[in-house]
C-alpha cells in the first residue's frame, strides 16, 4: 500500500503533532490491540490522499504513547523493523474465475466474453431480484482483475490480499483500486446507466483507489399520478390535462444546492476525494479500508446550502401536462410518460411520470370484461313467449335489440362489435353481450287469469291430442 501501517496507526494527540500531521487527519476511532502480554491504546486514523502522501516521505518511527511494551509503528517505510511483527496474507474469500464462470487457464477473449454475458444478466436495471447489484459488482471486479495481466499474476499467487496489501512490490493503492462498476458497462456497451457514482461513492475505489468521489449526474425519480376515468372515456379514450406535482430545478441556486454569491470549497477531511482511509489492525495483519468521507458525504465539496431548496438542488412544483389516453385501457392500466417525473441531480435526466388508471362505474350499469361488454334487459313471459323489440344501452348509444320468441329465461344475446376496442388495436373491437331475464308476475288480473287459464286448457287438450295417437 502507498503508506503502510505495518504494525497499526499508534499514537495519541503528541504523535500526531510530532509528525505535523494535518488535522483532518487526526480524527480517529479508538481501539484495541494487543502487543505480547501488554495492552495499550491504539486509534485508527482517517488519511486522506495527502496526509498520505506527506506520511510516506517520513522515515520514522513512533513510540506508542502511554505502552511499556515498545511496539513500534513504520510511517511509510518499507524496510523492516526489529520489532514489528510478520504480515499475514489472505486467501480471498471471492474466487474471480468463478464469478465470471470460467477457467484458471482462461485468455482474455474467454474472460471478455464471460464479463458480457454476465454483466447483461445481472446489470440492476434489468434484473430486479434481490442481490443482483452486488453480484454485478463482483462480476466487474473480477472483470477488472483477470482482464489485467499484472493484478491477475499477483491475485492468482496471494489471492486478493495480495492486491489489498500491494504484494509483488506493487502500490495497494495502484493494485486494489476498483472503478466504477457502471462506467466498465458503459465502455462496453454504450449509453448511460445515470447511477452517478453509486458504487463508487459508496465503495471508492476498494483499497486504496484514485479516482475521486464528486457526485456525478444521478438521474430524478419517477413520480406517480392517480387519474379516474368516466367509463366511456377508458373504453374510446381521451384527452386530458393533469396536474402533476413533482421536483423542478432551483431558480434560486440554479439547481447546484449552493447558496447564491456561495461557491463550494475542497473538503479538508478528504481532500476532494469523498474518501477517507482506515487503518485497522487485525490478528491477521495491518488493513487499510476506504471508506466515504463522513464531512462531504462523499461529495468531495463542503458548501453551503441553498436557503430555497436546502441544498437538494431542487423545488417541488406543480405543471399542467397534457396526457393522450389512449382507447381500450381499463382499471389497473398503467401509462408511462417519459420525462415527466423529477428532475435529475447534478444535471441528470428527469424521471418518467406514470399514470395509474381507475374507472367509474356506466351510469347504466354496464359491465366490462376485457373488450367484451355485459348488461341484462328485462322481459315479460309473454314477450319471451311471443318474442319482442328491446331497447339496449351499448356504449355507442341505445340500440333496438330484437328478441326471438320462445326466449329463455338466462339465454345471453350477442351483439357483435358492440364492445371495446382492443388496446393498440382501436379497429378491432370486442362484443356487446346481452343477459335477457324473464319476469314472472307474483299476480295477475281476472281477464289476465282467463286468458292464461284458456292458454292451459289449450296445450292440454294438444297434448291430449297427440297422447292419443299413441294409444292402444
Amino acid at each position: 500500500m502507498a503508506s503502510a501501517l505495518q504494525h497499526g496507526v499508534h499514537g495519541n494527540q503528541s504523535n500526531a503533532q510530532a509528525l505535523n500531521l494535518p488535522a483532518a487527519a487526526r480524527s480517529r476511532q479508538l481501539l484495541r490491540c494487543q502487543a505480547g502480554t501488554s495492552t495499550c491504546s491504539c486509534s485508527t486514523s482517517y488519511l486522506n490522499s495527502s496526509t498520505r502522501s506527506a506520511l510516506s516521505s517520513r522515515q520514522s518511527s513512533v513510540m506508542c504513547g502511554g505502552s511499556s511494551h515498545g511496539a513500534f509503528m513504520s510511517l511509510g517505510s518499507r524496510q523492516p523493523q526489529a520489532q514489528r511483527r510478520a504480515s499475514h496474507i489472505v486467501r480471498a474469500d471471492v474466487n474471480y474465475y468463478n464469478v465470471l464462470g470460467v477457467d484458471k487457464d482462461a485468455d482474455k477473449k474467454s474472460i471478455k466474453q464471460a464479463y458480457r454475458q454476465k454483466a447483461r444478466k445481472y446489470h440492476p436495471d434489468v434484473n430486479k431480484e434481490a442481490g443482483a447489484e452486488e453480484t454485478f459488482k463482483q462480476i466487474s471486479n473480477a472483470y477488472e482483475v483477470l482482464s489485467d495481466d499484472q493484478k491477475r499474476g499477483i491475485y492468482d499467487r496471494y489471492g486478493e490480499a495480495g492486491l489489498k496489501n500491494g504484494m509483488g512490490g506493487m502500490g495497494g493503492a495502484d493494485m486494489g483500486g476498483f472503478n466504477n462498476p457502471f462506467d466498465l458497462f458503459e465502455q462496453f456497451f454504450g449509453g448511460s446507466s445515470a447511477r452517478g457514482g453509486g458504487f463508487e461513492s459508496a465503495f471508492g475505489s476498494a483499497f486504496g483507489g484514485s479516482r475521486g468521489g464528486r457526485t456525478r449526474a444521478q438521474q430524478g425519480e419517477d413520480e406517480k399520478y392517480e387519474l379516474k376515468l368516466d367509463f366511456l372515456d377508458a373504453v374510446f379514450g381521451a384527452n386530458k390535462e393533469i396536474d402533476v406535482s413533482r421536483l423542478e430545478s432551483c431558480n434560486s441556486c440554479t439547481g447546484s444546492g449552493i447558496k447564491s454569491g456561495t461557491s463550494a470549497s475542497t473538503c479538508g477531511t478528504c481532500g476532494g476525494s469523498g474518501q477517507v482511509v482506515q487503518a485497522v489492525r487485525t490478528p491477521l495483519g495491518v488493513f487499510q479500508q476506504v471508506m466515504q468521507c463522513p464531512t462531504c458525504d462523499g461529495q468531495g465539496e463542503e458548501s453551503t446550502p441553498c436557503n430555497t431548496c436546502g441544498g437538494d438542488g431542487r423545488v417541488r412544483n406543480s405543471k399542467k401536462i397534457s396526457l393522450r389516453v389512449p382507447a381500450g385501457v381499463d382499471a389497473g392500466s398503467r401509462l408511462r410518460v417519459r420525462g415527466e417525473g423529477n428532475v435529475g441531480r447534478k444535471g441528470g435526466e428527469p424521471g418518467d411520470l406514470y399514470v395509474f388508471i381507475s374507472v367509474k362505474p356506466h351510469p347504466a350499469g354496464l359491465r366490462r370484461e376485457g373488450t367484451t361488454i355485459h348488461s341484462e334487459v328485462e322481459i315479460s313471459f309473454v314477450d319471451a313467449i311471443l318474442g319482442t323489440t328491446a331497447k339496449v344501452t351499448t356504449v355507442d348509444g341505445a340500440v333496438d335489440l330484437r328478441i326471438p320468441a320462445g326466449t329463455q329465461p338466462g339465454t345471453t344475446l350477442v351483439m357483435a362489435k358492440r364492445g371495446v376496442p382492443r388496446l393498440g388495436q382501436d379497429t378491432l373491437r370486442g362484443d356487446h353481450q346481452v343477459h335477457v331475464r324473464v319476469t314472472i308476475p307474483q299476480r295477475l288480473g281476472k281477464e289476465e287469469t282467463k286468458l292464461v287459464e284458456e292458454l292451459r286448457q289449450l296445450q292440454d287438450s294438444k297434448s291430449n291430442k297427440r297422447s292419443g295417437i299413441f294409444s292402444f
